[in-house]
């Protein structure tokens, strides 16, 4: 597995997104997640992403066991910011700095670890100034607790105003073949310009790209995406004449469709004003875990890129990313 550079923070090419493991995306077994981050691991996949809100506060307990006694192999990051209670229910989002010292003491006891190499705001809170909270990341770093700090969902201006602050290390924000909204909203060429690394979370499009999901009714009861925008009446069938054209173009190469998915995501790091890109596909089995990270020995093209592009422009696809777009792109 190659490196990638995000800011002045070397990771591999691609990451392991643990939240499913946890939550949303139904019933996990836990011995095979983790499980699964042993072997990520073992194939050079050691760019690690958790939250505190996922569980919640059990996957951060979940990766903390699999990593355990391998922890110089791992560069770790975890979010703050979607406050949760212990049952589940969801506080809002807290971005004022108390709760940040707070929040990242908590989150390094259920690691298991004296510091993180990422810590993320998640979800930008717009009744705290940006740079009260970044001010509290700062003083992070400079006690050790944290090395890097990142924004998740930030919009430009955001961006550039906790930077001003503490160096913004990496931005996560949605990306993939069916959201391409950061070439256009200006966060790639912030990033870019800034000298800041960009996170693909949902480089799969929440596992549709694969083209395993045809209907809701191919989803676990319990899974959060039966509730999403894209997943729902004629903006599933539209959205799935996306899949379908992907899927011809990776039948011709000979890879899945996801595979082709993620390596599009690494590819975009080569292309002219962009950023350092790294995808970090979620998963919580170790035989797809493999199949994302056979990914990174895909070389496309610039035949095969151009391809892509026509068969899934920016704006192709139907329905927003969540059913509350409130709190992304602040």
């Amino acid at each position: 597995m190659e490196n990638r550079t995000l800011g002045q923070l070397t990771v591999s090419a691609q990451g392991l997104g643990c939240m499913g493991m946890s939550e949303f995306y139904g019933t996990g077994d836990q011995a095979e997640a983790e499980r699964t981050i042993r072997r990520a691991l073992d194939l050079g996949v050691t760019f690690l992403d958790t939250a505190d809100m996922y569980g919640p506060f059990t996957n951060e307990r979940l990766v903390g066991r699999a990593i355990a006694g391998r922890r110089d192999e791992v560069v770790l990051a975890t979010k703050f910011g979607n406050e949760r209670g212990e049952d589940g229910s969801f506080r809002g989002i807290n971005g004022s700095p108390d709760y940040v010292r707070r929040a990242c003491d908590a989150s390094l006891q259920r690691l298991g670890v004296d510091d993180v190499d990422l810590y993320y705001q998640h979800r930008v809170d717009t009744t705290v100034p940006v740079e009260d909270t970044w001010g509290a990341l700062r003083e992070l770093v400079e006690a050790g607790k944290v090395r890097h700090a990142g924004i998740s969902e930030a919009a430009p201006e955001t961006i550039r105003r906790a930077h001003a602050v503490q160096p913004v290390t990496a931005v996560q924000t949605e990306y993939s073949l069916w959201s391409r909204d950061p070439e256009d909203d200006g966060v790639l060429a912030t990033c870019a310009e800034l000298g800041i690394g960009f996170v693909a979370y949902s480089p799969i499009g929440r596992g549709f790209l694969s083209g395993r999901i045809r209907s809701v009714d191919d989803l676990p009861p319990d899974d959060y995406r039966r509730k999403s925008p894209r997943f729902q009446g004629e903006n599933l069938t539209r959205n799935l004449e996306l899949v379908d054209r992907v899927r011809e173009i990776s039948d011709e190469k000979g890879v899945t469709a996801t595979q082709l998915a993620l390596a599009w995501v690494m590819a975009q790091s080569d292309r002219a004003g962009n950023p350092g890109i790294v995808p970090i596909p979620g998963t919580k089995r170790v035989a797809y875990l493999e199949e994302n990270a056979a990914a990174t020995d895909v070389r496309l093209t610039d035949d095969d890129l151009r391809r892509l592009d026509d068969a899934a422009p920016a704006g192709a696809t139907t329905g927003d990313r969540y059913a509350d777009m409130s709190t992304v792109h602040r």
